[in-house]
């Protein structure tokens, strides 16, 4: 997400706690937010897709791959 819409973000958060928003200003908002966490989940899914872990018997299992998960690039 680029810099600049973070930043609109945190200044539409700043004017509603002031002044409040106008309906344009508050669909803007809900957009902005769903943008934001739709990638803030998919990067975390990527992180999670990439983790291995060692199992008591000592085989090595890719969680991503366990449950199912793992998208190729």
């Amino acid at each position: 997400m680029e810099q600049q819409k973070i930043n609109r973000i945190n200044e539409l958060y700043r004017k509603s706690k002031a002044e409040g928003l106008t309906p344009e200003e508050q669909k803007e908002q809900k957009l902005l937010r769903q943008e934001y966490l739709a990638l803030v989940r998919s990067n975390l899914r990527s992180q999670l897709n990439n983790i291995d872990i060692e199992e008591q018997d000592g085989t090595v299992v890719n969680l991503g791959e366990k449950y199912g998960n793992k998208r190729e690039n």
